[in-house]
Parts: C-alpha cells; sequence; structure tokens
C-alpha cells in the first residue's frame, strides 16, 4: 500500500480508504447497501491487512447509523485507522439541524464523537457548500473544535473552485484551521474535476479524497451497451448519483476500459481506480463495496500500475472538451502556464 501526504499537511493516509455509504441501509441509503456491523468488521480486517489507514463515513449517511457501525467495528482498534466524518447535511427537522452554523458545527461534532465512540476526529469535513452561514463563521467553530482536540484537520466536500479558494482566504486572514483537502467526485465516466478543482489542488497544496471512483459502479464493467443492468444495480433504483448526460459516451470509455482490463486479467473496476489514482493532486480514493468480494477487488487496485499507452487510451476516451476560457488560453497563454495550468492543458498543447 502507498502512502501520500494529505496536501500540506504532515498527516500520510493509504491511497484507498475505507468508504462506508453502504453501512447501514437506513432510509434513502438503502438502496447503496445494508453493511452491519459483523460484516463491517470483516472489512475493516480486510482493509487493515491491505494497508489501509484511513476510513470515511459521514453523520448523514443512515441517519447516523454508519457512523455507529463505524464505532463498532473500530471498536478496541481505533489507533489503527483514521477516521473522517462530515457535517452540513440535515439530521433533524429542526431549523437549526443543517448548515455549517457554529450551533451546527459543534452539536454535529459532538453527537458524531458520540456515535463513533472516540474522542476525536482525525478530519472533520463540511459535507457541502453553505451559501447562508458566514465563512467566518464555520471556520471559527471549526477552529474551536480544533483547540478542544476534538477535531485534529479539516476539510471541504463538494465546493465550488471560487468557494473553496474563499474559504482558504478568509482562513489565512484571520488565523483560522484551513482546510488540508477537499472531497471530491471524480471519475472516467466524469472528468469535470480537472478545469477548477484539480489545478486548484495543485496550486493550493491540497490534499484530493475521491468519492465514487467507479461512477457508482458504473465502471465495474457489468454496464454494457445494449446489455440490462445486472441485478441488485443501484442504478436500479431511486439512487441517481452519478448522474448520466452522455449514455453512449459512457459506454464508449467502458468499452476501452474493459479492453484494458482484459489486459491485465483483471475487472475492469481495478483499471478505473489505477487510472484516477494516477491523475494529479490525487491522494487516495474512498472506496465501499456491498459485498467483500467486491472489496477485495477494490483493495487490489493499489498495486495496479498502467502503462502509458494505456493511461492514454482511457485519456481519449474521456477527455472532456475545453470550455472557454481554457480553449483560449491553450491558444494565447501558452508560454507562461503554472504547473496547476498544465494539468489541464498539458494534453491540449502538444
Amino acid at each position: 500500500m502507498e502512502y501520500r501526504a494529505l496536501g500540506k499537511s504532515g498527516l500520510r493516509v493509504s491511497v484507498l480508504t475505507m468508504g462506508t455509504m453502504t453501512f447501514g441501509g437506513r432510509g434513502p441509503f438503502k438502496n447503496v447497501g445494508s453493511t452491519d456491523v459483523a460484516q463491517a468488521r470483516r472489512q475493516v480486517d480486510m482493509c487493515l491487512d491491505a494497508g489501509v489507514n484511513l476510513i470515511d463515513t459521514a453523520d448523514v449517511y443512515s441517519d447516523g447509523l454508519s457512523e455507529e457501525i463505524v464505532g463498532q467495528a473500530l471498536s478496541g482498534r481505533r489507533d489503527q485507522m483514521l477516521v473522517a466524518t462530515k457535517v452540513r447535511m440535515p439530521m433533524g427537522r429542526g431549523p437549526n439541524d443543517a448548515g455549517l452554523s457554529r450551533h451546527h458545527v459543534i452539536s454535529g461534532c459532538e453527537a458524531s464523537l458520540r456515535r463513533l465512540g472516540t474522542d476525536h476526529i482525525d478530519l472533520y469535513q463540511v459535507h457541502e457548500w453553505d451559501g447562508q452561514t458566514p465563512l467566518e463563521e464555520t471556520l471559527r467553530a471549526l477552529d474551536l473544535l480544533v483547540q478542544q482536540g476534538k477535531v485534529r484537520y479539516v476539510g471541504a466536500s463538494n465546493y465550488a473552485s471560487w468557494q473553496l479558494m474563499k474559504a482558504l482566504g478568509t482562513a489565512e486572514r484571520l488565523g483560522l484551521p484551513q482546510f488540508v483537502s477537499q472531497q471530491i467526485y471524480y471519475s472516467l465516466q466524469a472528468r469535470e474535476a480537472e478545469y477548477e478543482l484539480i489545478p486548484l489542488a495543485v496550486d493550493q497544496g491540497l490534499g484530493v479524497l475521491v468519492w465514487s471512483p467507479l461512477a457508482g459502479g458504473l465502471l465495474s464493467g457489468k454496464y454494457r451497451s445494449g446489455r440490462e443492468a445486472p441485478a441488485g444495480s443501484r442504478q436500479l433504483t431511486d439512487w441517481d448519483e452519478p448522474p448520466v448526460y452522455d449514455t453512449d459516451g459512457l459506454y464508449d470509455i467502458i468499452e476501452v476500459l474493459v479492453k484494458v482490463a482484459e489486459q491485465h486479467g483483471v475487472p475492469a473496476a481495478q483499471v478505473a481506480l489505477a487510472y484516477t489514482l494516477a491523475k494529479p493532486a490525487v491522494t487516495t480514493l474512498v472506496v465501499g463495496a456491498r459485498t467483500d468480494e467486491q472489496l477485495a477487488d477494490n483493495l487490489a487496485a493499489a498495486s495496479l500500475t498502467l502503462g502509458a499507452d494505456e493511461l492514454a487510451q482511457l485519456e481519449a476516451a474521456s477527455a472532456p472538451p475545453l470550455i472557454y476560457p481554457y480553449w483560449h488560453q491553450a491558444k494565447t497563454a501558452r508560454d507562461r502556464l503554472s504547473p496547476a495550468d498544465l494539468t489541464l492543458l498539458g494534453p491540449h498543447l502538444r
């Protein structure tokens, strides 16, 4: 297992992170999975044996049940695994049961600590943007939690680039904790993060945690043009993440993915994970699984290295078009581009 620094921090995390959205199966999350405590313990065993040292959850997953199961699965071995969780989403029907107000951030953290059965959270992430709460209020609440020892590092998730830069600038100006990472959706199925979020991570030294790197299972190789989706697939439920805007384009990507996988004699999912792990700024991929067999396959991706030609084939099949101002910069600013600029524009300058 390879370990990478989380942004500019001194914390090192495994390139694969154990995802827990499948834990619990309460409410709408039943469409994702329903892992119970016994299976969660087995999967934690598998991850520890493979060298995984970070587990990611959120208070909203199965209405807190995921955090409870994580706490029980880590009982007696909490020091072997870093724990990341999140705050922002609704956790009740009251007017202050959602958002990133001082009230909800602090009470949300304390509730997560109780459910997790721990005295600290290693990486506390704001789960989504809150445009109605001043950033200073959110950051001061996070600062208090850090000062109290309840939180060790803070990160963001699902922010737009301008929102993230505003948060980083506000924290620097006020001497408050800066986000060390962002958790984003990024996969062969959708590479929009390359327009702004990946260059920002390179420029600002942010770690990148990738959620749903298999596009909700779409990149497993089981979805092929002209074939029915496999039985039990979440794509047959009301779960609509990630959205698919170009079905034909997705199938074209999958065909290349399957071809490369066959050359290596591995499942297509491993190739999809290895591809994303090779992208600039990516620190770790959050991988979950409904079954132990799926988890074992995903963990094996940490040791898969793709050749330059294989990466080029996958790049060509999935490359997003240059939108403005990037096509213009590729034509007229190519003489003065930074390493961050080149994460997007580099392939277009050859």
